[in-house]
């Protein structure tokens, strides 16, 4: 069974099997994503996740042993920090809070910990504490990673042309209109590019020589720091739900993996 972990009382919690339910822990942050989505736009994604993820999970199986945690809503936002509006945890003091919280259901009994990332600058953080935590506690932390932007269903969502499209584009807005479209601004959209890795191959993520983004290497085509990659304009609520209902199935595949996961 599925349920909210803030609702049981301590007397439900103690008739949980706790050594085989896993408990999704959603990771999201408040920082800026443009002029045109809200501040929470990871947070928003992250309850519209989890509530997609129940949904269809309970279609397919009622039993389905989790508890959902509630969404964290700071995270690492370092790199967004110089945009107003951005509130950011230091490294440290954000390893601490998912350390501490994961001790805490460690104590009472709890064996698999899943971490929902919904904004990519806390991956780094939760990928560390995830061997630290199974090194001292001996229990099973896993992380999964919210949005499948590189799934082909997902990616046909993308407006053509819209090349660039990351933090704070298209795909994001879309999810955020598909919860609310009053939080979007669509009309104050600008299109962002990476202007300080275009002429540096070398310099691109994921090669052989790399660099840690920055917001200000986000710029629009007249030279003014943006802080969002592609184009928002295209945005529309059905592609978002097509976004959330997406990823929501490939993360439960991964779910069911953690669930049959012997510790």
């Amino acid at each position: 069974m599925i349920r909210n972990f803030r609702d049981l009382t301590r007397y439900e919690m103690e008739q949980v099997d706790r050594e085989n339910t896993i408990v999704l822990i959603p990771l999201g942050a408040l920082e800026q994503h443009g002029s045109q989505a809200p501040l929470g736009t990871d947070d928003i994604i992250a309850e519209a996740m989890v509530a997609e993820i129940r949904r269809q999970l309970e279609l397919e199986d009622p039993d389905f042993p989790m508890m959902l945690f509630p969404v964290i809503p700071l995270g690492l936002s370092t790199e967004h920090k110089h945009f107003c509006g951005t509130v950011t945890l230091r490294p440290e003091t954000y390893y601490n809070l998912l350390y501490d919280t994961a001790v805490s259901l460690s104590r009472h009994g709890f064996k698999k910990l899943a971490f929902l990332i919904c904004h990519g600058g806390n991956a780094p953080v939760v990928q560390v504490l995830s061997r630290e935590l199974r090194s001292e506690l001996g229990i099973s932390p896993f992380f999964l990673s919210s949005g499948a932007f590189g799934h082909p269903d997902v990616q046909a969502t993308v407006s053509e042309g819209n090349i660039w499209d990351f933090h704070g584009g298209e795909m994001e807005t879309s999810m955020v209109m598909a919860v609310d479209e009053s939080l979007v601004k669509l009309e104050l959209s600008e299109p962002g590019i990476p202007t300080a890795f275009i002429n540096n191959t070398a310099l691109k993520t994921g090669g052989a020589c790399s660099i840690g983004w920055v917001s200000e290497d986000w710029k629009t085509v007249d030279g003014k720091p943006i802080g969002i990659g592609g184009d928002p304009r295209g945005a529309t609520a059905e592609k978002g739900r097509i976004i959330i209902e997406t990823s929501a199935k490939v993360l439960i595949s991964g779910l069911k993996e953690i669930r049959d996961w012997k510790v």
